[in-house]
């Protein structure tokens, strides 16, 4: 089984990008589970009162971009208007003085809210709003391909072996389209695995190539150990051998050696 990437690391690397083409000092995201906002993801956080917090529609900033689907935002939130106050305690806990919020959506569909926030009068204008959106723009997108790429992977499974060529060459093409980086190596390793490929001999083992692929994925050990149903001393000793049998002293120059071998994606 080829399993999706973790989407918080989506939404971390999103928040690094935040930070860096706004120059703020907070940013946080929260994803959408049963219709409310779950503030999860945080960039600069100098407290937990924000943590977990299950924003409902309407309410608040990130409330009232879910239920409008547009961005929001407020220069002084204390006496800002244009929202309900209903989680007054956590935000200005923070010391939020002003902040803005963009929807994750597409296809009609919302995924998150992605948020920027200054502790003091500088101004969030257009160009923050306009970077945030960038930003959740690509987020989406790599959103909207991982739940097609479950998809397809659900009819692969279902699929009548009449049927699987087609399949697989969907997924081709949306691996061709993806951006580089893990979901184009879990396409790439599905893709494999359903060619089935003959490994040579004096090949890496299945169960090695599976570890290394979890690591060409970003995965730890103990993070590999539980998408594999391994125990993570399992998991180093795979690691310790294919890296063995490729001469390399390191688990990214192992990936690097097995992709050379044109057996791992």
């Amino acid at each position: 089984m080829v399993l999706r990437p973790a989407d918080g690391d989506l939404y971390r690397q999103a928040l690094r990008g935040v930070r860096q083409r706004t120059g703020v000092p907070l940013a946080f995201a929260g994803e959408l589970r049963d219709r409310r906002l779950v503030l999860s993801h945080f960039l600069g956080a100098r407290t937990s009162g924000l943590r977990d917090l299950r924003v409902e529609p309407g309410k608040g900033v990130g409330g009232t971009v879910l239920a409008r689907l547009r961005p929001h935002g407020v220069a002084d939130y204390r006496a800002a208007r244009s929202i309900t106050h209903d989680y007054d305690d956590p935000v200005l806990g923070e010391g939020i003085q002003a902040t803005i919020a963009v929807p994750v959506a597409a296809r009609g569909r919302v995924h998150g809210v992605l948020y920027a926030a200054v502790r003091d009068d500088r101004p969030l204008g257009d160009r923050a709003t306009a970077a945030l959106l960038a930003i959740a723009d690509g987020v989406a997108r790599e959103l909207a391909i991982r739940d097609e790429v479950d998809h397809r992977l659900e009819l692969l499974g279902a699929a009548e072996p009449g049927g699987l060529p087609e399949l697989r060459a969907e997924l081709a093409a949306i691996a061709a389209d993806a951006p580089p980086g893990p979901l184009r190596d879990r396409l790439l390793r599905a893709c494999a695995r359903f060619d089935g490929p003959p490994v040579p001999e004096t090949s890496l083992s299945a169960r090695e190539l599976d570890v290394l692929g979890q690591v060409a994925l970003g995965c730890t050990n103990a993070e590999a150990a539980a998408r594999l149903a391994l125990k993570p001393e399992t998991v180093k000793a795979y690691l310790r051998s294919a890296m063995a049998k490729l001469g390399v002293h390191g688990r990214r120059q192992a990936v690097q050696a097995a992709r050379r071998l044109g057996v791992l994606p």
